[in-house]
């Protein structure tokens, strides 16, 4: 076989001797006449997993038609009761326009917000209490507390006495007054409510929603007053003689004091809001023209990378190594400087003291040694990685100019953006009829004597109130909740949300991976790179490899729903049991899952790149991406890494300088620019110039993941090529004279 003369160090062969051949990561690719590029002649792979996908889409469109049939997302808007009754239109409730809370607090679970609904009942009344009051502390009254009860203040579920059941019914004695509020039957506390949105809502809030919506219109806004506000009506609790609750004069006054409190609150970040709103209203035009030179810069960056790559790369390693080094030599400065010094004497030892710490000798000489095997560690490595740290660079800069000869990579992320957003909205609209598909659900009661029982019989809506008179038994509302089987169908459009949104990075990924790989593989730049790649790169992926994008897709899909059902396994632990052994084996659970995710989206990724070459099925290019890589690791973690901090830090100089320039643009320190025409009066220079900032990082980072697809692309074409060729007339590198020259060869046709 061929031997090359490596003039640089290297630890990894650029072609293996034939003995070593077929190893344990696969067979190095040999030579191929025919290979020029991305195979055009190709067929269809992963067939049987494209059937399954294109299958599930179908079952997410009859989901979201049965969801659209059976769902009322209107009913989020419109108040309905606990048996799916609208206020102030359905028959039985018409005179009760407003929907009443028992418990604001269970509204702000995570299960309440995702089910799209309140953990609490919810009542159709005629109007909103204006009264703080507490019946469910006077349970705690040991002499009968029925009489402390001011009945006519409880609002109770329908048909429901209180003061009747307490006295001669269900819920006699002490016990059964605090059963009354424990079983849901009437709300245990009330605060001061008012109608908004057709809601009962506790009175400090709307105050706080109106001042601010007036704000914004321009009008007079409510102003309060800590110090003169009470919003505790004086007779909220009745008078007596006897400790009739633990909420005393002071509890009352201190609950008191912390609404008040809050709601001044709101009325600070009201003024604060109404600021920032005509702030961004003056300054928009301004934020477009930023966002719009964050793309121009990160578009320059990329292109000028060619050029200042190698200078980024070489500088950073030179800093690295130096500052080390002045850290080494300051310690044992610091440390001979402490000789002789009273108290610094002393062994080394660990402590919360950092002052101690730093005054005794022991620990400038820890830290010296320390950094001293830091600074020789990093030098070596730097010596033996040379070749590979240039070799990176080469690639770099090849990106570059891949990315200048293809412009329109720079721009193919908007199609997935919208693709992902359409899935979004997909996901949300039958997430949301899935939620509001309640059915009301009415079943045969009978009386046992004590309470009402149900045998299970199901009635209808229509037999309601109605008694068979022989057998007794009677037709009332039982429940109103989801059927049983929907919480699956919930589970499956969650799982296709995760699918569908991977499907579409996975197709990005291999759409920009054919379209640089032609780049690489034409023999003479640019002149043989075809026309339209990154279009004809997609025709292929779309109609191949269909099958192909939905497996990989599926196997991350299915790692992000295991680690879901993770997440909502140790939340209802947490609420039922403190198992530490559960609780750390589904914690070991989360981190394996968390890596296998990372892990595979590696491969993945270098998958679409073979197959987007190849023209092979999933497990296939898998492999081969695999085991490529495996026999040129140390390439691989020097590329990668290198490759992460030239993006990282071209992200974040783009977004600095525009924030930079930003900032002297408002505060009038560009003299060309300092105009009243030019810059708007604003009170907070700030809120404009963080948008930019982030608006700017966002589209830098969207521009830089088509930077870092052209790297992992070019990489592993490269990796191939030098398996494949020798550089002889019969078989030529690909790779550009930088990378030869590199590598120690060069074409003999040159």
């Amino acid at each position: 076989m061929f031997k090359r003369r490596n003039r640089v160090e290297d630890l990894e062969p650029i072609i293996p001797d034939e003995e070593n051949v077929k190893g344990k990561y696969g067979v190095p690719k040999t030579y191929d006449p025919t290979f020029q590029g991305p195979i055009k002649r190709r067929s269809c792979t992963d067939i049987i997993c494209c059937i399954f996908f294109l299958t599930c889409i179908g079952g997410l469109f009859f989901v979201a038609f049965l969801a659209w049939t059976s769902g009322d997302p209107s009913s989020l808007l419109h108040p309905t009761d606990y048996k799916g009754q609208v206020c102030g239109r359905d028959e039985a409730v018409k005179d009760k326009p407003i929907l009443f809370f028992y418990d604001y607090t269970a509204c702000a679970d995570m299960t309440s917000l995702l089910e799209f609904s309140c953990g609490t009942p919810q009542l159709c009344v005629s109007e909103c209490p204006d009264y703080t009051y507490f019946p469910y502390a006077l349970t705690a009254v040991p002499s009968p507390a029925g009489i402390l009860i001011d009945w006519s203040r409880l609002i109770c579920d329908y048909g429901f006495d209180p003061e009747e059941e307490h006295n001669s019914g269900d819920y006699q004695g002490s016990g059964g007054l605090a059963k009354i509020f424990e079983d849901e039957r009437c709300a245990g506390y009330y605060l001061p409510q008012m109608e908004y949105g057709k809601r009962c809502v506790p009175t400090f809030l709307v105050l706080a929603a109106e001042s601010f919506e007036n704000g914004l219109s321009g009008e007079n806004v409510i102003t309060v007053e800590s110090s003169n506000t009470s919003v505790l009506p004086p007779d909220a609790i009745p008078v007596t003689d006897q400790p009739i609750s633990p909420f005393g004069d002071q509890d009352i006054t201190s609950l008191e004091n912390t609404l008040a409190s809050v709601l001044n609150v709101f009325m600070g970040l009201q003024n604060i809001f109404e600021v920032i709103y005509e702030d961004l209203v003056a300054s928009w035009p301004v934020i477009l023209v930023g966002l719009f030179v964050g793309m121009v810069l990160a578009m320059l960056y990329i292109i000028l990378m060619r050029w200042i790559a190698g200078f980024l790369v070489w500088f950073t390693v030179f800093l690295l190594n130096g500052l080390l080094a002045a850290a080494t030599g300051y310690c044992f400065y610091y440390w001979k400087s402490l000789e002789g010094v009273e108290g610094a004497e002393g062994e080394f030892k660990l402590t919360t003291n950092v002052i101690a710490l730093l005054r005794a000798r022991s620990t400038w000489l820890v830290l010296g040694c320390v950094f001293g095997a830091l600074t020789v560690i990093l030098l070596l490595v730097t010596l033996c990685l040379c070749n590979r740290i240039r070799i990176a660079v080469a690639l770099i800069k090849e990106a570059s100019r891949a990315v200048s000869c293809m412009m329109s990579t720079l721009f193919w992320p908007v199609i997935p953006f919208f693709l992902e957003v359409i899935v979004v909205c997909l996901w949300m609209a039958v997430a949301a009829y899935l939620a509001t598909s309640h059915t009301a659900t009415y079943l045969m009661y009978y009386h046992n004597g004590t309470q009402m029982i149900s045998n299970g019989t199901e009635c209808s809506k229509e037999d309601v109130n109605d008694t068979d008179g022989e057998s007794g038994l009677h037709c009332q509302f039982a429940s109103y909740a989801l059927p049983s089987y929907f919480i699956y169908l919930q589970f499956f459009n969650l799982f296709m949300l995760f699918w569908l949104i991977n499907f579409v990075i996975a197709l990005g990924q291999m759409t920009l991976a054919g379209a640089f790989a032609s780049y690489y593989w034409a023999f003479t730049k640019p002149r043989d790179i075809p026309n339209i790649p990154v279009f004809r790169s997609l025709g292929r992926s779309l109609r191949y490899h269909l099958g192909s994008l939905a497996f990989g897709s599926l196997i991350i899909a299915i790692i992000q729903i295991i680690r879901v059902i993770l997440e909502y396994v140790e939340k209802k632990l947490k609420s039922k049991a403190n198992n530490k052994v559960v609780s750390y084996v589904i914690k070991c659970l989360k981190c394996f899952f968390w890596l296998l995710e990372k892990v595979m989206k590696i491969i993945n990724k270098n998958a679409f790149i073979m197959i987007a070459i190849y023209g092979k099925n999933f497990c296939t290019s898998a492999r081969e991406a695999f085991f490529l890589l495996m026999r040129n690791i140390v390439r691989v973690a020097v590329v990668n890494k290198l490759t992460d901090f030239i993006l990282l830090l071209g992200k974040l100089s783009v977004s600095i300088l525009v924030g930079v320039i930003t900032y002297f643009f408002f505060t009038g320190r560009i003299p060309y620019l300092n105009s009243e025409q030019l810059v708007p009066s604003i009170t907070y220079h700030w809120t404009p110039i963080l948008i930019i900032c982030i608006g700017t990082y966002a589209i830098a980072w969207c521009f830089f993941s088509v930077y870092d697809m052209a790297v992992d692309t070019l990489f592993l074409c490269f990796l191939e090529d030098l398996e494949r060729h020798d550089g002889s007339a019969e078989k030529p590198y690909y790779m550009s004279r930088e990378l030869q020259k590199i590598i120690g060869q060069k074409n003999i046709a040159e």
